[in-house]
């Protein structure tokens, strides 16, 4: 299970990959719409999408000619798991759980 929520934390990381799970909350989404409100490339974009996709807080469909992604929220059970043992994060408090990865994990990011 370490490897698996090693992955997870490291895909929270990064604010653009939040910013993505935050949208996704919402509904399934289009590529190109998860890329619109970002200043980046569509391929910039779609290299966060591949983080989030091989750490299964994602999961990317092809519909069509488009691709597709939707949030996987039983992804973040483990990590949800694991922070309340230390009973001070709140499952949605992502700034906290943002400031403590920097704290243990300050080169990964």
């Amino acid at each position: 299970m370490s490897d698996r929520l090693d992955t997870v934390f490291a895909a929270l990381t990064d604010p653009t990959r939040r910013a993505i799970l935050a949208m996704l909350l919402e509904d399934d989404m289009a590529v190109s719409d998860v890329a619109d409100p970002f200043e980046m490339s569509l391929a910039a974009i779609s290299k966060h999408l591949g983080i989030l996709t091989r750490a299964g807080l994602v999961s990317q469909e092809q519909r069509g000619r488009v691709k597709w992604c939707k949030l996987e929220p039983d992804a973040l059970r483990d990590a949800s798991i694991w922070m309340q043992g230390f009973g001070q994060f709140e499952a949605i408090n992502l700034d906290a759980f943002e400031k403590f990865l920097e704290a243990e994990f300050p080169n990964d990011t």
